[in-house]
């Protein structure tokens, strides 16, 4: 691992093998003497990145991120000019993720709050249990398409889900999406066929105030990736939120009470 100064406040890190613990370790050690952008070279998988650092600094990523980047995020911005594994956004709070490339599974699990923006696909139960904290909403928005399980137990927050690079006929989502979700708004630029939603949901037209938050949202992604706004607003979307609170509650009674020999 090769580190040098770049500027007064700024830090290179070429990763190349080293493990992820003395990538992470020196990352923390150069934000403790005052660094506002660290910028991480040949990164090859390295886990955890930007975990634990609460003070607001840029992370430039370039490579392919490991799993978790940014788990338990308080602060930072982290810029991936790449890939990213599974993981992304995990239980983040504050700050912000750009990846330019594509994600794995799992993102955004647990989200608290802060803004997650993939510019290519994801895979399987991304928004998984997102939730806001107190006056925290989280936002996670990806331009390509997502696989199964897309805002699986989904409690709180907003994800936006646009497809940018599908071709005609191509399926923007895949199946049981939205399959437990109880709190939260999914937006889906384009239709969803309703043999691929959860039960739990239905489908609605926007609304003024839906449109208003859509754009909102969508301005951040939009300068992220010089992506005009008005393109990506160029097709309708579509509302799914829940029509049910807690929607399983009484199953994982009946098998917690079974468990504990309440229940025969």
């Amino acid at each position: 691992m090769e580190v040098k100064q770049i500027d007064e406040r700024v830090y290179e890190i070429v990763c190349g093998t080293a493990h992820y613990r003395e990538v992470n370790s020196k990352v923390k050690e150069l934000v403790s003497r005052g660094a506002e952008k660290v910028i991480l070279k040949d990164v090859c998988g390295q886990r955890y990145i930007g975990t634990g650092i609460r003070e607001k600094v840029k992370i430039d990523l370039y490579g392919t991120a490991g799993n978790d980047l940014g788990i338990f995020l308080y602060g930072p911005e982290i810029e991936v000019f790449g890939n990213a594994q599974d993981g992304v956004g995990n239980t983040m709070r504050e700050g912000k993720i750009v990846v330019r490339g594509h994600a794995g599974d799992v993102c955004g699990y647990g989200m608290r709050g802060g803004k997650v923006y993939i510019e290519g696909d994801v895979g399987y139960r991304v928004g998984i249990h997102m939730k806001g904290y107190k006056d925290l909403v989280p936002t996670f928005i990806v331009g390509g398409k997502a696989g199964n399980f897309f805002g699986e137990y989904m409690a709180g927050g907003i994800l936006i889900l646009l497809g940018l690079n599908r071709k005609p006929g191509e399926d923007i989502v895949g199946d049981y999406c939205a399959t437990g979700m109880h709190g939260g708004v999914i937006f889906v630029r384009g239709e969803v066929p309703k043999r691929y939603l959860g039960k739990e949901v239905k489908v609605f037209e926007l609304d003024s105030k839906d449109r208003e938050l859509l754009t909102q949202e969508l301005k951040g992604f939009s300068e992220a990736f010089s992506i005009p706004l008005d393109e990506i607003l160029s097709e309708p979307f579509t509302k799914i939120v829940p029509v049910s609170a807690r929607p399983y509650g009484r199953l994982y009674a009946h098998r917690w009470g079974i468990a504990a020999g309440l229940i025969k």
